[in-house]
């Protein structure tokens, strides 16, 4: 602090602390009015007011009391010299924006002290509003980042939504539904199915452990080696003796995808994965099960049954070996292919879902198809949860065998 204001209506007494005050190395300020005093403070920054309170015209107090109203960004320490010692004088004061009084006629070692106070306080004060500008400084920024960061986020929930591009896929025998949801802005689950042939078609879903972007960035490279899109690049397809497509082994399709996130990718996440090569003039599936929890099958009659025994996720152990087994579906039957964030959906009391709330469910909506079930589906879980936010990312691939018709069947 070393730049000082001094205003008294006596020029005598303005000398006088000038020499000390300029002795002491302060710059110093003079005015013989509170009006000049304010005039003065419009084009200059100090750091100490000394006033004089009883002025003409305009006394110290008032003059506090605009200085205190006035825009200047910069506070000033303000120190009345008065001959008013009265505890109902230094109420005023106080309550005007005067930080300290001096009593006339001046104490040199006193006025030394409370100056020495003040550049205290104001030194604090200003440390204060320095880091109190660097830190809005750094939330500005952080802001931004968020800012940026949310746009990106909308646009990575908008790309992952285009990998299921179809919620409602019809094939001749069969009826695909596709449900996902995030329990964020992205997630790690993923869904779909592809066209092997003219008689087969691929399902998958895959649920890889987190959420956020690291997750939705492997669900969505996992899905690259199942695309639908460009059947070349189809890790789970190769060409039959007749040159047209044919599924691979589900097994060895988990197990090749297995021994690529250990080899190539350099990651520590893993994920769940359910693989079906469906034939659609027998009904005959052959199923892969990587972790995924058991699909649940539903035939014509509303009887409800869970498939499979687990397997290793994918990624989780290195050279780890998967088996297929087979399920024979008939016209009319509907297979359910869910990720845990469904049967794992809690109360507010913290029930959980399970297969039994699951199968239940089931039951009561076997009269809804394709998208219908699976919006019914959702709306339950909502209710279920009290939320309409998931607590983990949905997902859900809904299966619905019909029969191939025959050739000689006309349309």
């Amino acid at each position: 602090m070393r730049r000082v204001l001094i205003v008294d209506d006596s020029r005598a007494q303005l000398r006088i602390l000038s020499a000390v005050l300029l002795r002491w190395g302060y710059e110093v300020f003079e005015a013989t009015s509170g009006a000049r005093a304010l005039e003065l403070l419009a084009r200059e920054e100090v750091d100490l007011i000394l006033s004089d309170w009883m002025m003409p015209e305009m006394s110290g107090l008032e003059f506090c009391r605009q200085f205190r109203a006035s825009d200047n960004a910069r506070y000033a320490y303000f120190i009345l010299l008065t001959l008013r010692n009265a505890r109902e004088d230094v109420a005023t004061g106080l309550s005007a924006g005067a930080d300290d009084f001096l009593s006339k006629p001046l104490d040199v070692n006193e006025l030394r002290a409370r100056i020495a106070a003040g550049e205290r306080l104001i030194a604090t004060q200003r440390e204060l509003y320095e880091k109190n500008r660097l830190l809005g400084e750094a939330l500005g920024e952080l802001q931004l980042v968020y800012d940026n960061i949310a746009r990106d986020l909308v646009e990575a929930r908008n790309l992952q939504q285009s990998l299921v591009p179809d919620e409602h896929l019809r094939f001749d025998g069969a009826d695909v539904s596709l449900l996902l949801r995030a329990s964020g802005h992205v997630g790690g689950d993923l869904v779909g199915a592809f066209e092997v042939n003219d008689t087969r078609i691929g399902l998958y879903a895959i649920d890889v452990s987190g959420h956020g972007i690291a997750s939705a960035l492997l669900a969505a490279r996992l899905a690259g080696h199942l695309t639908r899109a460009n059947p070349d690049q189809n890790l789970a397809l190769t060409h039959g003796p007749d040159g047209t497509f044919v599924m691979r082994p589900v097994a060895e399709i988990c197990a090749d995808l297995n021994r690529m996130i250990h080899d190539e990718m350099a990651t520590e996440l893993y994920c769940t994965l359910l693989i079906i090569d469906v034939d659609l003039a027998t009904g005959h599936l052959k199923v892969a099960q990587a972790g995924h929890p058991a699909p649940l099958l539903q035939n014509s009659a509303g009887t409800v049954s869970f498939l499979g025994g687990g397997g290793h996720p994918i990624g989780l152990v290195a050279e780890a070996e998967y088996k297929a087994f087979d399920v024979r579906m008939s016209p009319g039957d509907r297979l359910l292919v869910y990720s845990d964030g469904i049967t794992e959906s809690t109360t507010p009391d913290g029930l959980e879902l399970g297969q039994d709330g699951l199968e239940l469910i089931a039951r009561r909506d076997a009269g809804l198809k394709g998208p219908g079930f699976l919006d019914a589906l959702l709306w339950e879980l909502n209710e279920f949860s009290g939320s309409a936010e998931p607590a983990d990312d949905i997902s859900a691939v809904f299966l619905e065998y019909h029969g191939r018709r025959s050739r000689d069947e006309g349309p």
